[in-house]
């Protein structure tokens, strides 16, 4: 009986023991040497005994923020914090996707003498982005598309045109070797394509330079003779139909990296320990003459777990990571700037959600 007793007591001292680590296994993603621990979401409602895990909106009021860190004309790095992960991949999700933005859809070739095929230069067009607001345009309907609509209109369309022609450079040298030098327009670029301006377009966007985003970038290359005569006919659509509407050269995240030093290291090891971070992240502080270890920006660690290759430190710091702290990164194609593309993106997840609950709705009347 008394050893039943002790077994029992056992057993409740094993199940008492994780409780105590309930906050870190709620809340942090620990990297160990050979996997990640706690890499699943366990905060839902009733799984802790004593943890209310149910959502409250004010408990989210409360806990979620969206802090700037970082921002210039095509790139934005912000902190989103206090939501899970699931939310924070929807919006990343619906930067690459979702956000409409315009592109070369109709390519009309009148004469390609270069070496490039159709297929290629028409593809080609449609990847250049192309610097012009989609909030002041309109989808062009394709159901109900046809000969007299080929055009499009002032609202959903704009054309571009491109029309260069090779020739030889009457001023070069005999002995010159150097097409730059040989050849005029021998080398076509996004800047030869031209914005033609359909209805009132002219006047509408007067102020507003449209075409390409970058004038430099390389079509194709002629010789002598050849030339190129083509129309495009740029309309507004979103990257979940083609990659060339996507408003985002990248859109991606992480979760903010978390060091702790478990006890004081110093000299030599200090030293090595810094070497196994990221500049920046340790730095050594002098306390009373000796070099003591000391973290000063987890941030910028790339968790690479280049410590815990090394028996004598590994020991020494824990790795971790924040759950629910989101630091994002958005850099735009140039199309549009990064801010407007999170705040389009916002907008977006927002319909989203209108439309699910509608439904709800809908489905309860019924």
């Amino acid at each position: 009986m008394g050893r039943g007793l002790c077994t029992r007591v056992n057993r409740g001292d094993k199940m008492a023991a994780p409780m105590s680590i309930v906050e870190e296994i709620r809340t942090r993603v620990i990297l160990q040497e050979f996997g990640v621990k706690n890499a699943h979401t366990t905060d839902y409602p009733g799984n802790y005994p004593g943890y209310d895990d149910s959502w409250k909106m004010a408990d989210f009021k409360k806990n979620f923020r969206i802090d700037i860190v970082d921002m210039d004309e095509n790139t934005m790095e912000f902190d989103m914090v206090g939501i899970d992960a699931s939310i924070a991949n929807a919006f990343r999700r619906i930067l690459l996707a979702e956000v409409p933005t315009m592109a070369v859809e109709k390519v009309f070739i009148y004469n390609n003498t270069s070496i490039v095929q159709d297929e290629i230069l028409a593809h080609r067009l449609g990847l250049v982005p192309i610097k012009a607001d989609p909030r002041l345009f309109e989808y062009r309907d394709a159901g109900n598309e046809g000969e007299d609509d080929e055009e499009g209109s002032e609202i959903d369309t704009i054309k571009l045109q491109l029309k260069v022609k090779c020739s030889r450079n009457p001023r070069a040298t005999k002995d010159s070797a150097d097409p730059r030098e040989l050849y005029l327009n021998h080398m076509v670029y996004s800047k030869d394509m031209k914005w033609v301006p359909i209805g009132n377009q002219a006047d509408v966007f007067a102020d507003i330079n449209i075409g390409p985003v970058h004038g430099d970038i390389l079509l194709a290359q002629l010789r002598p003779g050849q030339e190129l005569d083509i129309v495009m006919h740029c309309v507004k659509g979103i990257g979940q139909d083609h990659a060339k509407f996507s408003p985002v050269a990248t859109a991606s995240y992480r979760l903010l990296p978390e060091i702790s030093l478990l006890e004081a290291v110093e000299g030599e090891k200090a030293e090595r320990l810094r070497g196994c971070f990221s500049r920046g992240v340790m730095e050594l502080e002098d306390r009373d003459g000796k070099k003591f270890a000391k973290v000063v920006n987890s941030r910028l660690d790339t968790c690479s777990r280049e410590v815990l290759r090394h028996e004598d430190l590994k020991n020494l710091v824990k790795l971790a990571r924040v759950r629910d702290h989101f630091i994002f990164t958005v850099e735009s194609s140039g199309v549009l700037p990064p801010d407007v593309l999170v705040t389009e993106a916002i907008k977006v997840l927002m319909t989203k959600c209108s439309r699910f609950l509608n439904e709800l709705n809908t489905s309860n009347m019924e």
